[in-house]
């Protein structure tokens, strides 16, 4: 699976142990999204911390394993390696408990990150991060850098604030919401609208964002990409869990416009991994090309 050819990617943010009930895997929004990046054929480096315990040591070792960079992952003598305890329902929906303070809070940046950064294609971060100022500090800088900036909303209470939000956003050159983030960040501006796609472009008129998706559970996703919206409608699969479904469909997304894709099959393509990772369990299953192909073949719900 090779489609993101030469694209050079950064993900900064959280890296940390997602915890289920009988089972722990790597994690974190920023680094599913990088993951899934490498394995559609991008340059990837992650910028983080771990700690100088067990937990860390594995990250990183894992993580090099899969083929990013990681010197770019820095070691915290002080803080713990995050822990994440998830917890699923019936329909595979996910919950969180995130341990704080994390290694992750206190990212520091080395001169190797700042290089890296300086010569990427793209930034991709989370608001998450942003919980501590240590870490969001570092990421105002890196903002300052001329490169193609994602924001993925990751809204997890209470660890954010809509001032912050709001700075983020005002930084980004792409944002992606999914629907009840978009609802609920529009209500605190005083949004008239109830509809997604009125408020997609309130949003985006009220704070000059170019480009934006809004993901819809099963029922697919949103795209408004050169003040146009597409969509798709999502495709049925069994739902094992929704874990690091909506940042595998924010990697292939973004890998997808910023190559040679058109926008639909850019969406298109990008629900179909989303789904194929919420069939399987865990934020970061292998997925073949093929099976993507197919899925994308089906008729939409």
């Amino acid at each position: 699976m090779n489609n993101g050819k030469n694209l050079k990617a950064v993900a900064y943010g959280e890296v940390l142990w997602d915890v289920f009930a009988n089972e722990k895997k790597i994690g974190g929004a920023p680094l599913n999204v990088a993951l899934r990046m490498k394995t559609l054929g991008c340059e990837v480096a992650m910028i983080s911390c771990v700690g100088n315990d067990e937990d860390g040591r594995a990250i990183k070792e894992q993580v090099k394993q899969l083929g990013l960079e990681t010197d770019t992952i820095v070691v915290s003598e002080d803080f713990p390696t995050g822990l994440v305890n998830v917890t699923l329902n019936e329909r595979g929906s996910a919950t969180y408990e995130i341990s704080y303070p994390s290694a992750w809070d206190k990212i520091e940046l080395n001169e190797l990150a700042k290089a890296t950064v300086k010569a990427a294609d793209v930034l991709i971060y989370g608001s998450l991060v942003c919980r501590d100022d240590v870490s969001r500090k570092a990421l105002e800088e890196l903002l300052q850098n001329d490169v193609y900036k994602v924001f993925d909303v990751n809204l997890r209470k209470p660890h954010y604030t809509y001032e912050i939000l709001n700075q983020l956003m005002l930084s980004a050159d792409f944002v992606k919401f999914n629907d009840e983030e978009l609802l609920e960040i529009t209500a605190t501006m005083n949004s008239p609208f109830t509809s997604l796609e009125d408020n997609m472009r309130f949003i985006a008129e009220k704070n000059k964002v170019r480009a934006m998706c809004v993901t819809k559970g099963k029922h697919g996703a949103l795209l408004m990409w050169e003040g146009e919206l597409y969509q798709n409608g999502g495709y049925p699969v069994k739902v094992s869990d929704t874990v690091g479904a909506g940042d595998s469909f924010l990697a292939a997304l973004i890998t997808s416009l910023l190559t040679d894709k058109t926008p639909q099959e850019a969406i298109d393509f990008a629900c179909a991994v989303g789904a194929l990772v919420a069939e399987s369990p865990g934020a970061n299953p292998e997925i073949s090309h093929s099976r993507i192909e197919n899925l994308v073949g089906k008729v939409k719900i």
